[in-house]
């Protein structure tokens, strides 16, 4: 009989990932046994404390170069460099997501106001805790995002996938204002979510049929067995090229690149916004960590195949992005399309054929999470007795009525436009350098004709709220604590940071740009 042999786990430089999962789990019990007064306070500080804990143990393993569980999960510099990322970003979106769970009028509702018979029993409802049921949802899909970027085969990437995922549909349908809008739109995002799965899952199988063509070596999803069957010629190149389509097509889903992007703005409309900042800043950081790994790791041998193809879906992502965000009448859904339009921005860093591709891959993805989380901020916001006012017509002399809040989006808008001294115009720099460096010279071109039409929407609204005079309908912003204000200022000095000094990060991401193979 042959012994079973278990696979080494190292538990230190899991540690991120298990406290998440520890804490959602934490999260759950805590939804069962603690008074509901006092459920809000204790599932905010356990999420964060759980996020600060992650994130710590990350600091502690920055040296590590390693792979574990039987190689299923690495732990190298773009892990922990994309782990740190999120971790940090996370604790933001808690920050958004902790004002609004509670705040009368907020994001989220309990479920007794939307049970609830009369006006009366409706208000009583309101004023209660909201759905504290986010937090280890939040934390769930956190863990889940942590394996997704280390994940070292393409099983572990399905089911970390999957862990981040289920969450996120349910958190999307969990707004108090338009709740029909807010369930339609996790219903769309579920259905395509699904789909998207069962592409990337049938891409694993033939992957793993792919690699049972060397021989002499055992069939694996793991990605140095791949690596290793895209460099052999014996191999059939018909399974590589179907199966790396079908699990591409997973991963540009989350990622909102064209064409799999329908599901971007009725989900970023209808979700709440606190859940919105949080899938636009962490869900794309996971999303792209788990494409470089991919392409860069798995897929490498295959470059001069993919690179055509996934060219190609970058320019018509930055195209779509930035003509749809010019029409766009609501304030979320233009986010939602400039989203959209730097995902291919973000795909043209993939593409790069150097290490300075990753790290300014690397560099976009965190430069870009602050601004939009602190968009977001900005967004829940400006609101009046009927909730937030999404319309961009409502956003009309906002500069004269609210002129510090009103500065501070046009500090982001600006940044999203690549305005020198702002994160935005490092970080596109970031990726056409590398990009141009490896003769991509036309993602290039098409990423600063596309820059400039995004700009236009971005310039539009800026023009709106200052050289507009404010009308009735036009909104105060307003501020119901702390936690908001924090988010945003963060969001903001980072933005303007990293724009003004951006060698530190630029140098941190230059270091961990290196796989473990």
């Amino acid at each position: 009989m042959t012994e079973l042999k278990l696979p080494s786990i190292d538990y230190a430089a899991l540690a991120p990932t298990l406290i998440m999962l520890g804490a959602a789990l934490v999260g759950v019990l805590v939804e069962a046994f603690v008074p509901r007064r006092l459920r809000h306070v204790v599932q905010l500080s356990v999420a964060l404390l759980a996020v600060l804990a992650a994130l710590t143990m990350v600091v502690l393993n920055a040296d590590d170069r390693l792979i574990t569980i039987g190689g299923a999960i690495a732990v190298d510099g773009p892990a922990l460099f994309l782990q740190g990322a999120i971790l940090v970003l996370a604790a933001m979106a808690l920050l958004l997501i902790g004002e609004r769970s509670v705040e009368r009028g907020g994001a989220f509702v309990a479920q007794a106001a939307v049970t609830a018979e009369s006006a009366d029993d409706r208000r009583q409802a309101e004023d209660a805790p909201g759905a504290t049921e986010v937090y280890p949802l939040t934390t769930f899909a956190i863990g889940g995002m942590l394996i997704f970027v280390a994940a070292n085969d393409l099983l572990t990437m399905f089911i970390a996938l999957e862990v981040l995922s289920l969450p996120l549909y349910l958190l999307c349908a969990l707004a108090r204002r338009r709740r029909l809008l807010s369930q339609e739109a996790a219903l769309k995002y579920f259905m395509l979510g699904a789909y998207a799965s069962a592409f990337f899952l049938f891409g694993v199988a033939l992957v793993y049929g792919f690699t049972a063509g060397i021989p002499d070596r055992p069939a694996a999803v793991d990605f140095a067995t791949v690596n290793a069957a895209v460099t052999d010629s014996t191999a059939s190149p018909l399974l590589l090229f179907a199966g790396m389509a079908l699990v591409s097509i997973g991963l540009l889903f989350k990622a909102a690149a064209a064409p799999f992007h329908v599901w971007t703005p009725d989900v970023y409309q209808g979700a709440p916004t606190p859940v919105t900042g949080f899938m636009a800043a962490c869900t794309k950081v996971a999303a792209f960590g788990a494409l470089l790994r991919v392409f860069h790791v798995a897929f490498e041998g295959a470059r001069w195949d993919f690179t055509p193809v996934l060219g190609v879906v970058a320019v018509l992502t930055m195209l779509v992005g930035a003509v749809l965000a010019v029409t766009q009448t609501d304030i979320k859904r233009l986010l939602a399309y400039s989203s959209i339009a730097n995902a291919g921005y973000l795909l043209v860093g993939v593409l790069a054929p150097n290490s300075g591709g990753i790290s300014g891959t690397m560099f976009y993805l965190v430069a870009y999470g602050f601004a939009v989380l602190a968009a977001f901020a900005v967004v829940t916001l400006v609101r009046d007795a009927d909730g937030e006012a999404t319309h961009l017509s409502r956003w009309a002399g906002l500069g004269k009525r609210s002129p510090f809040y009103a500065a501070l989006f046009t500090i982001i808008l600006l940044a999203f436009a690549g305005i020198p001294l702002t994160s935005g115009f490092t970080s596109k720099f970031a990726v056409f350098g590398p990009a141009l460096e490896g003769g991509q010279v036309w993602l290039v071109i098409a990423g600063v004709l596309t820059s400039m039409v995004l700009a236009f929407p971005y310039l539009r609204v800026v023009v709106m709220m200052w050289l507009s005079e404010p009308g009735e309908s036009t909104p105060a912003v307003t501020v119901p604590g702390g936690l908001t204000s924090a988010a945003l200022m963060i969001g903001v000095v980072a933005t303007l940071v990293l724009g003004v000094v951006p060698a530190p990060l630029l140098d941190l991401a230059t270091g961990a740009a290196e796989f473990v193979r």
